[in-house]
């Protein structure tokens, strides 16, 4: 809303024209926004118009720009090593490597980890609350795994070093102006852009972006024996169809499900009897096959 307001605010509604939304469309192409994003901006207008009663009478000459049809990016087992490896070898890249290991083994999108408080850490039972999420699905827990806790205590550790005492249960775990001498922890991080794309650099994965990790760590769960209803619960997701959004099955695996039906036992009993059936076969003339099939 805040693009459409600062655009729009001194335009009564009875007053926005098609031109005029064809115009804001090429603003935002010009501030370099994705299509999808223009595409998610206009339709918040055409909900505010279509109130309004004033959509219709332009809907037919507003084209919204073609989206990305690649959703996300998988990484390989060597891609992934090697990016873990890359983010160790520099102390100004920590925080980016603590949070790519957050989201890796926990789904989180990145607003949900830099809107992590202490208090919705469960220290004891090693589970995180996520209280505010993009989606409809509400309050949500998911439990640490060993990488997941050891990035906890990390960055536990790490407060207490920068502040000089133990995490109070409102403070962000990622505190707001990290590279300061002394950071605001009443206030969330913006962000670790800059890092994270000199690391990818380093590692040789230019163009990963950092939402990408949700779409492998979602990709790796399908993989897994966890269950469908399991992961939308661990991710947040509120729909199958959401689930199959962000999961990217990979060929290795496909390949894998599908030769464990050649190799069970019905598997080989029909490769058993197709051998034997062709044995038979090469032993009867034209005219005995012919008997034999009809």
């Amino acid at each position: 809303m805040k693009p459409l307001k600062a655009h729009f605010a001194v335009i009564s509604l009875n007053r926005i024209s098609a031109d005029s939304v064809r115009q804001y469309v090429s603003q935002r192409k010009a501030a370099k926004l994705s299509n999808r994003t223009i595409n998610m901006e206009v339709a918040c207008l055409a909900r505010i118009l279509r109130r309004a009663k004033r959509w219709h009478l332009m809907a037919d000459e507003i084209k919204r720009p073609p989206e990305r049809r690649d959703i996300g990016r998988v990484l390989t087992p060597e891609q992934k090593a090697r990016l873990l490896k890359t983010a160790e070898s520099k102390p100004e890249w920590q925080i980016a490597q603590l949070a790519m290991t957050l989201m890796l083994n926990t789904t989180m999108r990145s607003c949900e980890i830099r809107g992590l408080r202490w208090k919705d850490i469960d220290l004891i039972e090693r589970v995180i609350t996520v209280r505010r999420s993009k989606t409809m699905a509400r309050l949500r827990l998911i439990p640490l795994n060993r990488n997941a806790w050891e990035a906890i205590r990390r960055l536990r550790e790490r407060t207490k070093t920068l502040l000089g005492e133990l995490p109070l249960p409102d403070w962000f775990v990622f505190p707001h102006a990290e590279g300061a001498s002394k950071p605001d922890p009443t206030k969330p991080m913006s962000g670790w852009r800059t890092a994270w794309r000199r690391l990818t650099r380093e590692a040789g994965l230019v163009g990963l972006r950092f939402h990408d990790l949700r779409h492998h760590a979602l990709t790796e769960l399908s993989e897994s024996s966890a269950s469908e209803q399991t992961i939308m619960s661990i991710a947040g997701h509120v729909s199958a169809r959401m689930l199959a959004h962000y999961s990217h099955v990979r060929l290795d695996a496909k390949r894998t499900a599908l030769a464990a039906l050649s190799n069970g036992p019905q598997g080989r009993v029909m490769s058993q009897g197709t051998s034997q059936t062709r044995s038979s076969m090469e032993t009867l003339d034209c005219k005995s096959l012919k008997n034999w099939w009809t």
